[in-house]
């Protein structure tokens, strides 16, 4: 499946989604999130049974400050409409869907 652009004009029906929903914040110019965007690509690719989108930070200022995101990159997991988990900081494919998973 591929990556979700999210925006505060989708973002109401991505959190509806019923499938489990990874959202990376992140921004152009981070160096962490440039790192972290391989594997997100590949989650989304691999496991169509997850909803993934990526939150450009600078664009969507509103929905950063909705998750209270003060680090990037930072990653949401929403399962049933509520955040079940968030994070800041790069992590490891294994990590990131072990979270899914739980």
């Amino acid at each position: 499946m591929s990556i979700q652009i999210v925006n505060k004009e989708n973002f109401d029906s991505i959190k509806a989604s019923a499938k489990p929903v990874l959202l990376d914040f992140y921004a152009d110019w981070c160096g962490p999130c440039r790192m972290l965007s391989p594997v997100i690509d590949e989650i989304a690719a691999e496991n169509p049974q997850y909803l993934v989108g990526k939150i450009n930070v600078d664009k969507e200022p509103e929905l950063a400050q909705k998750f209270k995101v003060m680090t990037i990159p930072t990653l949401v997991i929403i399962k049933n409409g509520a955040v079940v988990h968030q994070s800041a900081g790069a992590r490891p494919k294994a990590d990131i869907l072990a979270l899914l998973q739980g």
